[in-house]
C-alpha cells in the first residue's frame, strides 16, 4: 500500500489542510490510503510512528520564519543536532531539509522543491549544506524553470537525497529551459519530465544541460550548490566574423569617400555656374 502524507507548518490554514484531501479524492486515491495531519512540521511533527520513509516528496514553504535558536531545545533535535547549527530565523528552507533527511529511510530517496536562495546563502545555511556535501548525502540539484508553480515566479529547485549513494559526487541539471509556455505560466510537458528523468538516470556530464561534479569541488567553491555554477550555459549570441565585419566596414567607408567626391564635384559644378 503506498501512503501519501503531508507536513504543515502553523502558517497554513484548515482551508489548504482540506483541500489536500479534496486533492486525493480528486487523484482518485482511496482514503485509506493517505493519512494527512494537520500541525507543525518543524516544531511538533506527526506520523512519528510511520517514519523512516522510503520516498518523500516535499514543496515546503520558501523562507518563513521559525523559532530557530530563539527554542534552545531544537539544537537537540535528533532532526537538526547532526549539522551542528539551526536555520536562520527568518529562513526555515534548510530546516525543512534537514527533517526529511532524517524521516528517509536508508535505502530511500526525497525529492525536496528549494528555493534557490538555500543554495549559496552563507553563514548557518552554508553550514548546513556543508553538513550535507560531506556525508554525500545530496544527489542531485534540478534547475527548474521560472513562473512554474502557482502564486511565484520564481525559477526554483529541486534537491534530492539519497543516504546511500554509491558515488561521492553530485549531479548538477540545468532545466530552466524545459518547459511549455500556458497563458501566463510555465508548464513542464511530459517530454520535458522524461529529458530530465533520463538524464538523472543516465548521471552523465550533458553539455549546457548536466555536470557530475566531485564532492571536493563542491567544497572547494564554498559549498555552493547553485546548477549555473558548473553547468555551463550556451551562448545563444550571434557570433561575429571581426575579419568580415571589417572587410565590410572597409567597404562602406570606401563607398562613402566615392559619394562624397561625386558631391564634392557637383558642389563645384554649381559654384562655377553662379
Amino acid at each position: 500500500m503506498c501512503l501519501v502524507r503531508y507536513f504543515f507548518s502553523k502558517v497554513v490554514k484548515w482551508c489548504t489542510y482540506n483541500l489536500c484531501r479534496i486533492n486525493m479524492f480528486l487523484h482518485d486515491i482511496g482514503y485509506e490510503k493517505f493519512n494527512i495531519g494537520h500541525g507543525d512540521t518543524l516544531i511538533e511533527p506527526l506520523h512519528w510512528d510511520d517514519e523512516p520513509f522510503e520516498a518523500i516528496v516535499s514543496n515546503p514553504p520558501y523562507s518563513i520564519k521559525w523559532e530557530g535558536d530563539d527554542n534552545p531545545i531544537l539544537i537537540n533535535d535528533e532532526r537538526f543536532s547532526p549539522a551542528g547549527v539551526l536555520a536562520p530565523k527568518s529562513k526555515a528552507d534548510l530546516a525543512f531539509i534537514m527533517h526529511s533527511l532524517s524521516w528517509l529511510a536508508t535505502n530511500g530517496v526525497a525529492a525536496i522543491v528549494c528555493f534557490p536562495g538555500v543554495m549559496y546563502r552563507g553563514g548557518a545555511e552554508k553550514k548546513i549544506r556543508k553538513y550535507l556535501i560531506d556525508n554525500n548525502y545530496v544527489e542531485c540539484i534540478i534547475q527548474l524553470p521560472g513562473n512554474l508553480f502557482f502564486g511565484t515566479s520564481i525559477a526554483t529547485c529541486i534537491m534530492v537525497l539519497k543516504k546511500s549513494k554509491s558515488e561521492n559526487s553530485t549531479l548538477f541539471i540545468d532545466a530552466s529551459k524545459e518547459c511549455v509556455k500556458v497563458t501566463n505560466n510555465n508548464k513542464l510537458t511530459s517530454e520535458n519530465i522524461e529529458n530530465i528523468l533520463a538524464t538523472y538516470e543516465a548521471r552523465e556530464d550533458k553539455e549546457y544541460y548536466a555536470a557530475v561534479v566531485a564532492n571536493d569541488r563542491i567544497a572547494e567553491n564554498d559549498y555552493n550548490l547553485s546548477v549555473s555554477s558548473y553547468v555551463e550555459q550556451e551562448d545563444t549570441r550571434e557570433k561575429i566574423d571581426i575579419k568580415l565585419l571589417n572587410a565590410e566596414i572597409e567597404q562602406i567607408v570606401a563607398r562613402e569617400q566615392v559619394l562624397r567626391d561625386e558631391i564634392a564635384k557637383i558642389i563645384a559644378e554649381i559654384e562655377g555656374k553662379v
